[in-house]
């Protein structure tokens, strides 16, 4: 039964740090919702803002100045969080692969194999918790930017929502979580340790 909580929670670690990698990395954490008949739809990314014309699909990408330059607090937290986040989850997967019970490395010291997948769910745990703050934050910061233009009666003619990569930064997040919760609390007491 152990045996198939490390493989199952192998399978989501990849799997959502895959997701976590290609969230921070692709440019659609905000995506124009005016309801109105658009003939292109925008995107705004931690890295550049995309445009892609509806009518012919020709997109065109605005690099962001630089990294160092002077940029909005949610887009430099966001970018912090989630690189950490990538890193964390990243040497997680490399630190659980040696820790299964299906890799014959440490075969005769399945304590220290326990202990390996034990220490990759606590650094999967700090991971997801920062890719969740970071996803979050940069989308209570979309809405509440959108809130406060709406209170205030400014109709800029866009407005901006979600876009899919946050929500794939969050749902990498949460499974980076279920997997370190399974690793962590799941597989001691399944194995009576």
């Amino acid at each position: 039964m152990a045996g198939t909580l490390q493989l199952a929670s192998f399978c989501v670690v990849l799997l959502s740090t895959f997701f976590l990698i290609v969230a921070t990395w692709t440019d659609c954490w905000m995506v124009n919702a005016d309801d109105s008949l658009e003939v292109s739809h925008r995107c705004r990314g931690l890295w550049r803002e995309c445009v892609t014309n509806m009518q012919d699909g020709i997109k065109t990408c605005d690099q962001y100045d630089s990294i160092l330059a002077e940029h909005p607090l949610k887009i430099v937290v966001t970018r912090a969080l989630l690189i950490t986040a990538d890193v964390l989850s990243g040497f997680a997967l490399i630190l659980m692969v040696p820790g299964l019970h299906c890799v014959k490395f440490l075969k005769d010291e399945p304590q220290v194999k326990l202990k390996m997948c034990y220490f990759s769910g606590l650094v999967l745990g700090v991971g997801s918790v920062l890719g969740l703050v970071g996803s979050v934050w940069y989308a209570v910061d979309v809405y509440m930017e959108r809130s406060t233009l709406l209170l205030h009666g400014v109709f800029l003619g866009v407005h901006y929502d979600f876009g899919w990569s946050c929500w794939l930064g969050m749902a990498g997040a949460t499974g980076c979580l279920v997997a370190s919760v399974a690793l962590t609390c799941c597989l001691y007491a399944l194995t009576g340790q």
